[in-house]
């Protein structure tokens, strides 16, 4: 019975720190999934912008055009 106690708190710990490594996984997770959705909203931005210029130049070749 003496051997059981210290196998326990042997146990407690692994499944502490096995909680503590599972919840710094979901956080990196969590980070890279906010960083991966403000790279989209920057590329689509920029992908706006792109389209936008290129309209206006399309607009001031039509304009020569006539």
């Amino acid at each position: 019975m003496a051997c059981s106690i210290p196998i326990l708190g042997i146990i407690t710990d692994h499944l502490r720190s096995s909680a503590n490594i599972k919840a710094k996984i979901v956080q990196d997770q969590l980070e890279l999934e906010k960083m991966k959705h403000e790279n989209y909203l920057l590329e689509t931005q920029k992908l706006k912008l792109e389209l936008e210029r290129m309209q206006i130049e399309s607009s001031k070749d039509d304009i020569y055009k006539v």
